[in-house]
């Protein structure tokens, strides 16, 4: 089993794929369209490669969750990259900041950026292979 996609409601398409372009060069828009969901119309793609995308709704309103608060929602959701530098450096000429550059751990690296509709996105990078080691605290 794995997750094949994660769908966000998002307030621009232009705005949310500059942000996923550059963390995910290789990915392409593999389908759009155009529908109504609970009567309120709504443009949507899916961005991603054959086997794993990201669904981004246009039809957004109001205010994503704090992320330092503690209402119930998504906190974050995250991607593993074999270069963390390159992730950082992508992101940072399109225009995005680290928010988070997480901590310091003996076998990975991450670090976080807020996308513009507020979604924190964890970029990270293993430096161990052996899970014992990867999945310390």
């Amino acid at each position: 089993m794995h997750l094949e996609h994660i769908n966000l409601v998002i307030t621009s398409l232009d705005r949310s794929l500059a942000f996923y372009r550059a963390a995910f060069p290789h990915w392409r828009i593999r389908t759009r369209g155009e529908g109504t969901w609970y009567g309120k119309p709504r443009i949507w793609v899916h961005f991603g490669d054959d086997n794993h995308y990201i669904a981004l709704n246009e039809m957004g309103e109001g205010n994503n969750r704090d992320l330092t608060g503690h209402q119930v929602g998504l906190a974050h959701f995250a991607y593993v990259t074999h270069n963390l530098d390159a992730v950082i450096k992508r992101l940072r000429q399109a225009g995005f900041e680290v928010t988070n550059p997480g901590s310091e751990e003996p076998h990975r690296r991450n670090a976080y950026f807020v996308d513009p509709d507020g979604f924190e996105v964890e970029f990270v990078q293993y430096l161990s292979d052996l899970p014992e080691e990867r999945n310390l605290e």
